[in-house]
């Protein structure tokens, strides 16, 4: 089989690296030759695909492969959350065209919003924020099409290597909102939890994926800060918005096992 990765940043190049140690073709993709190197050396197949109106470049062989996983992220924080469904829309094209069966689109569990609850795969996704807005937009360019199937991931906050969680409040002081309880996920369990769906064939569903330890933002990035010996960030003793997300379907679909259960005992 293989497996095409669009998007080989901080998830998708280990997620790449995984698979090719399982014996999977991985074919890669970036936006600049200066990554191709490091995608040859995890046992990646390397292209420069770029989706831009203006600088559309792709090689046909990337599409070459039986399921497409996409992992490009909407950066509406630098202007460019205009453009991300356009994109997407020419990489559905693609799919068509190359008859690519079955699609991983990497999405967000921001796509919910503060809700003041918990929150399961059952409930309706109501986004209060620009980039949340915009991934809702983009898993129903997905699931609306019926030439393949695809599953979405609602990844929650991204942590571990060359992301340590203390690192992001370190020395930060009256930081509001500091009860609210944090929807993290570690690297070894994003992966984890996309080889399982690979596994066992699980598509046409979305699926969360955060850690079920949902400490105050307080206490872990506190702790966090601590072990990484970054100075400790100050909270403002409060409760505000704030939202806790379930990963029902984990357990129940893939039969995965969280290799973190517990905020307070992992190691970054």
């Amino acid at each position: 089989m293989t497996v095409s990765i669009l998007g080989c940043g901080w998830y998708g190049k280990a997620l790449g690296k995984a698979l090719a140690e399982d014996g999977i073709t991985i074919n890669g993709s970036v936006t600049s030759e200066e990554k191709l190197a490091s995608l040859t050396e995890a046992g990646v197949r390397p292209f420069v695909i770029r989706l831009g109106v203006e600088e559309a470049k792709f090689d046909p062989d990337f599409f070459n492969c039986e399921m497409l996983i996409v992992s490009i992220p909407p950066k509406t924080r630098s202007g460019e959350g205009g453009e991300y469904l356009s994109k997407l829309k020419r990489v559905v094209e693609a799919i068509r065209q190359y008859k690519i069966g079955k699609v991983i689109y990497i999405s967000s569990t921001g796509v919910y919003g503060e809700a003041n609850c918990h929150l399961t795969e059952h409930d309706t996704a109501q986004p209060d924020s620009e980039s949340g807005k915009v991934l809702l937009a983009a898993e129903t360019l997905f699931k609306e099409c019926t030439d393949f199937k695809t599953t979405v991931i609602r990844f929650a906050g991204l942590v571990g290597p060359g992301r340590h969680p203390g690192r992001f409040f370190a020395g930060k002081t009256d930081i509001p909102n500091g009860q609210a309880p944090v929807n993290l996920i570690g690297l070894d369990d994003c992966v984890g939890i996309t080889k399982a769906i690979i596994k066992k064939d699980v598509f046409g569903i979305t699926i969360n994926a955060v850690c079920p330890h949902h400490p105050p933002k307080s206490e872990f990035y506190q702790n966090a800060a601590a072990q990484g010996g970054f100075t400790a960030p100050k909270f403002i003793d409060e409760l505000n918005s704030w939202k806790i997300i379930d990963s029902g379907y984990i357990s129940t679909l893939l039969d995965y096992e969280f290799s973190v259960v517990n905020w307070d005992i992992a190691e970054f």
